[in-house]
């Protein structure tokens, strides 16, 4: 990709990402997202009904007539984008690859950030984490983090969830917001580390407010009937040939897709996070949507 076709994907997802954050998502942002804690903001006289606990000694004294402290909710977050950029990204058989999909919903959440004076930052990971941006305000930010969506190539073609998410709880002291975009097709794996080890899946989703936003293609889930085929694993680069003109095998990658969703739906419930799949032929304003709601 040269620079020029850099830039113009770069000012095409703004204009689409940057539209829906504002006029869709920022309303639900704000309410869903809020700041934690409160700050002080002014004070004003005593009313009737006010709290008498909030009542400014040292004003009321030096004004001969009661005024209480106003408080006003800490608004500034730190959103983390956690954006897996392992070889299973770069497939997709219906309207665009898993890697655009993937770039468009952390571009808007990002702006949907910014949007609302909070700081984002990003980790992209494979196998291991490949790059970290740290948390900062603006669009300018956001611009170079939508580049990075766009044109960053990992090292690795692995996924490996548990190192990003060891890699948030040491980066991010302080509790924060944080979306985890990924197919999920490698989920967390239980550590062998003995009895009394906690997983850092189960660490993350405690300190931070973790949210899973899984992306697949239909193929992903399901054959087509379409004869033999090869077919290459992007991340191993293993090869093999499938019949799928053969109904036993195409129900048998349905299945083992249907029962690695099982297994996500149980580490969900077990950690509390919440959750929400999306096709890369699906409108994912929805499902955005949705996520915000719950």
């Amino acid at each position: 990709m040269t620079s020029e076709e850099l830039l113009q994907r770069v000012r095409k997802i703004e204009i689409k990402t940057h539209g829906l954050s504002r006029n869709i998502f920022a309303g639900e942002y704000h309410s869903q997202f809020k700041g934690r804690g409160m700050a002080f903001s002014e004070v004003r006289e005593y009313q009737p009904g006010d709290d008498v606990r909030s009542i400014d000694w040292n004003v009321t004294a030096r004004m001969n007539r009661p005024y209480i402290k106003v408080y006003e909710e800490e608004r500034e977050l730190t959103v983390m984008l956690l954006v897996d950029v392992s070889g299973s990204r770069n497939f997709g058989t219906q309207s665009q690859m898993k890697r655009d999909t993937m770039a468009e919903v952390a571009a808007t959440l990002a702006f949907s950030t910014i949007e609302n004076n909070d700081k984002v930052g990003v980790i992209f990971f494979s196998d291991q984490v490949e790059k970290f941006i740290p948390p900062k305000k603006g669009k300018s930010h956001v611009l170079h983090i939508i580049r990075e969506l766009l044109s960053f190539e990992p090292e690795h073609t692995g996924t490996n969830i548990n190192a990003a998410l060891e890699y948030l709880t040491n980066a991010q002291k302080r509790r924060c917001t944080a979306f985890l975009i990924s197919d999920m097709i490698t989920p967390p794996q239980p550590s062998a580390q003995g009895r009394g080890h906690v997983d850092p899946v189960v660490i993350a989703s405690r300190k931070h407010d973790l949210s899973v936003i899984q992306i697949y293609d239909r193929r992903d889930a399901e054959l087509p009937d379409v004869g033999l085929l090869k077919v290459r694993d992007p991340e191993t680069g293993a090869r093999v040939w499938a019949d799928t003109s053969i109904r036993n095998v195409r129900e048998r990658y349905a299945k083992a897709w249907y029962q690695q969703q099982e297994a996500l739906e149980e580490m969900y419930n077990k950690t509390g996070m919440n959750h929400v799949s999306m096709r890369t032929d699906e409108d994912y304003v929805k499902v955005l949507m949705r996520l915000f709601k719950h």
